[in-house]
Parts: structure tokens; sequence; C-alpha cells
């Protein structure tokens, strides 16, 4: 693994473990901050507005690394996100903490960037490979900080923010000393203020035909997605009775499935079967994961279909990979905006549906939002035939070789 890469992906697995530490201790500290024994739904509220301040800032910085270079936004956010955690730390009321999980989603939405770094880095061929490393990273985050997370929460309720706060201070120090810059600055170019619209790059995405169908499905997939995310700990905690040392053990068995399963099997399942069928795998493992845990009756059941859920997660890769395959070297950034912006949308509007749906359906079958999930998955299809009638219409031009 070169240099750059490897720097990329760690930058990455850091930005994982901080966000993962947070999760395993949310509910507790809702609770100790309104007072109240019931939470579900401002807890959506707080993963909603993380995901709706990504929604509207990842295609911003998507733009201004394809203007101003990767390495610089990376620098940026990274210091931003830092300091936030510091603040969030000390919180003594809900709206600082609501305002520090605004700032939070802001400065998160880096995301962009670093997956546009590992575009311009990577051939054609090998991008949906190396997006299963990037997810991956994320799975080795989800295995070290809630775990962490878990651990310290229980006995100091607020040291996570302190932790996720060093890691992030680490990734700076990273990007600022390891990583090189991956594509030249355009300053010398005019500086259109529109395109700092973040409803721009989508309306150019809307405009490239067989993007379309991808981009529905970047949606449906994240909406599906974000129900593991939102329900899991909440789940856990009133179906199974786990304790926060046990939420952090279970997102870190699901972290370790899902690394191993980006990491090994998606370049595999790729090469061999084309993104296409690859996707249609991971639609189809999701979906029963997401069938069996509704009817889970015990603890350790979830647990162990966390191989399944893992290898749910091969379809997003190779969709990741078919989209960049639709555009030119210098619109990498401005698409994994888009694509970024697009799954923070469905981040903003899922934890509140799933968290209401989860509040409405529990006292009768806590199972039900699992099964509404499965149900989604049926969308792709038509998305996946219309994507095939847009390409037939006109052929995809190659892309030239990069060095990775």
């Amino acid at each position: 693994m070169n240099k750059r890469l490897f720097a990329i992906l760690s930058v990455i697995t850091l930005d994982a473990v901080g966000i993962g530490l947070i999760l395993p201790i949310l509910p507790d500290l809702l609770k100790e901050l309104t007072g109240s024994r019931e939470v579900s739904l401002l807890y959506g509220v707080i993963l909603a507005l993380y995901a709706l301040m990504q929604f509207i800032f990842s295609p911003v910085l998507g733009v201004m690394s394809d203007r101003f270079g990767r390495r610089p936004v990376l620098l940026a956010s990274v210091a931003g996100v830092t300091l936030d955690y510091l603040v969030m730390a000390f919180s003594p009321v809900l709206w600082v903490l609501l305002v520090g999980r605004a700032v939070a989603g802001i400065t998160s939405a880096n995301l962009a960037v670093a997956t546009a770094y590992i575009s311009d880095i990577t051939e054609e061929s090998a991008r949906a490979k190396r997006f299963g490393y990037m997810s991956a990273c994320f799975g080795i985050g989800f295995i070290v900080g809630p775990v962490i997370g878990g651990v310290i929460g229980h006995t100091w309720l607020r040291g996570p923010f302190f932790v996720a706060a060093l890691l992030n201070g680490a990734n700076l120090a990273l990007v600022y000393f390891v990583l090189p810059e991956s594509r030249a600055a355009r300053r010398a170019e005019p500086f259109d203020k529109r395109s700092l619209n973040p409803i721009g790059p989508v309306r150019w995405a809307l405009g490239v035909k067989p993007l379309v169908p991808l981009i529905g499905m970047f949606l449906l997939f994240g909406l599906v997605g974000n129900i593991p995310g939102t329900i899991w700990v909440l789940y856990g905690e009133e179906k199974f009775h786990w304790t926060t040392v046990s939420v952090g053990l279970s997102l870190a068995m699901f972290g370790l499935c899902h690394a191993g399963a980006q990491a090994v099997i998606t370049g595999p399942l790729t090469s061999r079967f084309g993104a296409a069928r690859t996707i249609v795998i991971g639609i189809v493992f999701d979906a029963a994961a997401f069938v069996l845990v509704g009817l889970a009756t015990q603890g350790w059941m979830a647990f162990a279909l966390a191989p399944l859920f893992a290898l749910g997660g091969v379809g997003v890769p190779a969709l990741q990979a078919m989209a960049t395959a639709e555009v030119g070297e210098d619109k990498q950034g401005e698409l994994q905006g888009v694509l970024a912006s697009i799954s923070s949308l469905t981040a903003t509007i899922g934890p509140l549906v799933g968290t209401a749906t989860y509040a409405a359906t529990k006292s009768f079958w806590m199972g039900a939002v699992w099964s509404l999930g499965a149900a989604l998955y049926l969308f792709a299809f038509p998305l996946m035939m219309a994507r095939r009638s847009a390409i037939t219409e006109k052929p995809l031009a190659p892309s030239p070789k990069l060095v990775g």
C-alpha cells in the first residue's frame, strides 16, 4: 500500500473512531441534560441535526477541494471538529450540545474530500476495491470507538468527548505532517461564489443522465442504512437490556465484521461479478439481516447477525465506483460532495422517521421498523433497470489512467 493511500485511510479511521466514541453514551447524556427517561425522539433529532449540516456543507467542501486542493480543506475541517468536541465535553445544557453537534456535522463533511482524494490517486478499475478499504476503515473505527466510548462512558459520561478531541488532534497532525496534496489547486481560475451554493452541485449531477438512477439508489441505501445507526442503541437497551458496555461491544462486533467484509470481499466480488451484481448481493444479505434482527428474542442473536449486516455493506463501494466512472477527473470532488450530501440528507430524514416509527410501534412490535427497512430495498431494482437504459443510450468514455 502506497504512502498516500495509507495516510488518507488512517485519517478516515481516526475520524470514525472519534464518531464511534460518542454513540454509546449519547442517550444517557440526553437523559442527564433533560431529566427525562424518554429520549427516543430527541435522540433522532440530534442525529438528524448532525446529518443536516453534512448535507448542506458536503457539496461546498467538495467544490472547495476541487479549487483549492484536498489538503487545506481537510486541515481546516479537522481543526474545527477537534475544538468542537472540547466544547461539547463541557456542555452544561442541552442547547450547547445541539450547537456542538451542528458544528460537528459541518466539519465532518470532510468525508467527501477524503473520498475525492482516493479517487485522485486510484485508477478507475481499482476504485471499488479502495472504496471498500475506506468502508473497512469506518468498520475499524466502530470496533475501537464504541468499545472505548462504552467503557469510559460507564464511569465518566463526558470522557468520550475528550478522547474524541485527542484523536482528532492526532488526525490534524497526520494531515499536516504526512498527507501530501493529491491535485493541483486551481486558484488562477475566476472564482464563482455561486459554486458555494450546496444545491448547485446537485443540479449539475442531476444533469448527468446515467447518474440520476445512481443518485436514487444512494438515497435509498442511505435511508435503509440509517435504521441500524439510529435504532441500534435504543433497540439494544430496551429489548435486550444492554448496558453501555454491551452496546459498545455490539457495535464493535459489527465493526469487526464490516471491516473484514469491506477490506477482503468487496474487491474480489466486484471483479468477479461486476458492480451491479455486487449491489444485488449486498441488498439480499442486508435485507435478510434486517428481517432476522427484527425477529430476534435474545441479545446474542443480534451479535450473531453482525456478519450478515457486514456482507450487506458490499454494495455501497460498488455503487460509489459506478458513480465515479460517469464524470471526469476534474469533477471527482464535486461528485463526492454530492454523494456525501445525499447520504447526509437521508441521515437527516432517516433518524426522524426511524425513531418516530420505532416509538409508535415498539409497544406492540419492536421489530416493525426493521421489516420496513428490508421492504424499502424493493425500490432498488427499478432504479437499476433505469440506469441500464440510460447507459445504453450513451457509451462511457474511458478515463485516463492515474498514478496511485
